[in-house]
């Protein structure tokens, strides 16, 4: 964003309510974001680095600079100063045993196995689930792994790409894991691991952004969709489940937030326990409702 202004005085920062409306409305409707009255504080103290650094006058100022801007490259840092991209190294741990303990033995001697990080993050997630694949299924006769990573901010997908984080994320890693796995930092690294080359290459990381349509072109034995339609109106929320749905294989698994809930969905769904879900065998797929105006 580079716009030859100085910066304007911190009064001038002020989040009006119309232009929390403008800011709302295209969150919404751009990535499905629902930031509801009471978010305002939240929003002004997320732009408000946008606004210093690219030195705009107002956010009604900022807004106008995003709509206009063709490249999309002013959407996307909204996108990425709004999203929350809080996530950790086994996140609600429960889901990971239950996919070790029930699900990964049924799948020992199948050919590829294919999983979705729907809203990866910094990679946390997708790397805790190639690690837990190649842990569990270590020996058996499977195919290949493959974990396609997906987050609507390429802030986070570059970090995630990288695979390097602070060695306090893995304070509650499996301590046989950090060897197998991971590469130690030294020199200017110490005090960082980087998940190791043949761990990264299960995994392809892509931009999507999870509201517009996506479509692939086989489906997957299990998806991971957490944490994130909490941001989402129950509309925006139903029709994601359902489009989700049609992506996973008969039998194949979705796993949810803990605080999320798929009430509504028509999705061929049965609940198995709290958070995860499993594809009917041989349901046909649902009908995906479309989504409307905020």
């Amino acid at each position: 964003m580079a716009k030859a202004l100085a910066a304007p005085a911190a009064q001038a920062w002020a989040l009006k309510p119309r232009e929390f409306e403008q800011i709302r409305r295209l969150a919404h409707e751009k990535f499905g974001l629902d930031l509801r009255h009471g978010k305002e504080e939240l929003v002004a103290g997320r732009l408000g680095k946008l606004i210093r650094t690219g030195g705009f006058g107002s956010f009604d100022e900022y807004y106008r600079y995003v709509v206009v801007d063709a490249s999309g490259e002013a959407l996307t840092g909204m996108i990425d100063a709004l999203a929350t991209n809080f996530t950790s190294f086994l996140r609600e741990q429960k889901h990971f045993e239950f996919l070790a303990a029930s699900v990964l033995p049924g799948w020992m001697d199948r050919g590829e196995i294919r999983v979705w990080s729907a809203a990866c993050s910094t990679g946390e997630e997708p790397y805790t689930l190639a690690l837990t694949l190649l842990d569990t299924l270590s020996g058996a006769s499977h195919g290949s792994i493959r974990v396609l990573a997906t987050d609507i901010s390429t802030r986070a997908l570059d970090a995630a790409r990288k695979g390097v984080y602070p060695k306090e994320r893995f304070l509650d890693f499996p301590q046989a894991w950090l060897p197998k796995y991971l590469l130690k930092g030294e020199g200017h690294s110490t005090g960082f691991y980087r998940v190791k080359p043949e761990v990264r290459r299960l995994i392809e990381f892509r931009r999507l952004n999870l509201i517009e349509p996506f479509f692939h072109p086989q489906p997957f034995a299990a998806i991971f969709c957490r944490n994130v339609m909490i941001y989402f109106d129950t509309l925006t929320q139903t029709d994601l489940v359902e489009r989700l749905a049609a992506c996973l294989e008969p039998g194949g698994y979705l796993f949810v937030g803990h605080a999320e809930s798929l009430a509504g969905a028509r999705s061929n769904l049965e609940y198995v326990r709290p958070a995860v879900y499993r594809k009917l065998a041989g349901a046909p797929p649902a009908e995906p409702r479309r989504r409307t105006g905020s």
